[in-house]
């Protein structure tokens, strides 16, 4: 079996392509089921990991079938986000075999994210691995591959500082807020959506202590539990553009293909406040946030990429960690890479074990009918012990016949190897306990 990951990140591909190619978890299986039926021909094993910041498709199939699948991938991802794939072709990585593995492994262990150590990344490639399962897609290699993902991540979390001091795009919306308003406490934050990054986000500005908080989210259940967490209101979706004008500070992050805040919600809103500043951060792939808003005066917009410097800054205290990371996430590939090389063997041995049965099937039905008719046991037993010898060693001598020169010199070599193994030892060493002193 082969390896291959297929897919563009935050370093390949500018956001807007990056949301065209964004997969809502319960996508994952619908699409999984989709690629499978495409390559109905000896379907693959394949997974789709989606964040924000990155779509990758991680494929196993044989050697051969996974070299002829790669491009097929590129047009199928290609299809799903409405693009040429020469185009995407421009925006993507792909990988193989020993490099397939190191990348899963460094993506699990938060260094090939935008924050470095970061943590998240390890749900969302769970995510992966459930929805690749309910899709029927999830086989043997896949299964080892992300589990030894998972395992590298734990060593690599537990071993190095990989994570010490990060700084979350949570902390670093936080960090932002703070140096555009003097005091967090007089502001007013709502933010939009009630997922995972909503909630760290709302956990990192509570601790502020801000003068109001609201969530504003498409199904009010949901929103209301999780406002509830931080004694903050709850608001339906749709209310949103009447009282996008009362908040400070509006992060959002949901699920939704399109914008949900457009631009000329937002200039009604900068109009009611009387030109007050507004600090919005976009963390939603596709964006929640029409670009265009960007351009308004006093509007102070970012998105997932725009807290690159801010994140980094930090990341650089733990670059220290990452030589350590790296060793650890090389020892987790060469065991993947020898266990796959165990797996490619495993036709041969099932083959070779099928064969050895069939002969001694035989010779067993042979010696059955020999004892059935009186012929004497021990020759019954000599009989079969030569033929089972025979069958065993035919192929062997065959071969032997059959070559010449240094194809026989080869041959013999392996032969020797395989059948006499004994033979190298020394005769002295073959004393019996009488023979000892």
């Amino acid at each position: 079996m082969s390896v291959f990951a297929l897919g563009l990140n935050h370093t390949t591909a500018p956001l807007d392509l990056r949301g065209r190619f964004a997969f809502a978890p319960e996508q994952l299986t619908p699409a999984l089921r989709g690629l499978s039926e495409q390559w109905h021909r000896a379907s693959p094993e394949a997974a789709i990991l989606s964040t924000c910041n990155r779509t990758e498709l991680y494929v196993a199939a044989g050697a051969q079938r996974s070299r002829e699948l790669v491009r097929p991938a590129i047009e199928w991802l290609a299809s799903q986000g409405g693009v040429d794939g020469s185009k995407l072709l421009d925006h993507t990585y792909v990988l193989e075999g020993r490099e397939a593995a190191r990348h899963a492994f460094r993506v699990a262990s938060g260094l090939d994210s935008m924050v470095l150590g970061e943590a998240q990344i390890l749900g969302q490639m769970k995510q992966a691995v459930r929805g690749a399962d309910e899709a029927g897609t999830l086989g043997t290699t896949l299964h080892q591959l992300f589990q030894r993902s998972f395992s590298v991540a734990k060593e690599v979390r537990s071993s190095t500082e990989i994570g010490a001091h990060s700084i979350s795009m949570a902390a670093a919306t936080v960090r932002l807020a703070s140096q555009l308003f003097e005091d967090l406490h007089q502001t007013k934050v709502l933010f939009v959506g009630a997922g995972e990054m909503i909630e760290l986000v709302a956990t990192h500005f509570a601790a502020r202590e801000p003068r109001l908080m609201a969530v504003a989210n498409r199904t009010l259940e949901r929103g209301e539990k999780l406002a509830s967490r931080f004694g903050a209101q709850a608001l339906r979706l749709a209310d949103l553009p009447a009282r996008l004008h009362e908040f400070d500070a509006v992060i959002s992050c949901t699920a939704s293909t399109l914008p949900i805040i457009g631009l000329g919600a937002v200039e009604r809103a900068l109009k009611s406040r009387r030109r007050r500043p507004m600090f919005m951060v976009d963390l939603a792939v596709p964006r929640d946030i029409e670009p265009e808003v960007a351009r308004l005066s006093d509007i102070y917009l970012y998105t997932v990429d725009d807290l690159t410097d801010v994140v980094q800054t930090a990341s650089e205290k733990r670059q220290a960690a990452v030589a350590q990371a790296e060793a650890i996430i090389d020892a987790g590939v060469q065991s993947f890479s020898h266990w796959l090389d165990q797996r490619a063997s495993v036709p041969l041995i099932q083959a070779l074990n099928s064969q050895a049965d069939e002969w001694r099937a035989a010779e067993l039905a042979r010696a059955r009918r020999l004892l059935a008719r009186g012929d004497d046991v021990d020759s019954v037993l000599d009989a079969m012990s030569r033929g089972l010898t025979q069958k065993m060693l035919h192929g062997a001598l065959a071969e032997l016949r059959s070559s010449e020169g240094e194809a026989r010199h080869a041959t013999a070599d392996w032969v020797s190897r395989l059948f006499l193994r004994q033979s190298t030892r020394n005769p002295a060493d073959d004393t019996g306990p009488g023979d000892k002193l």
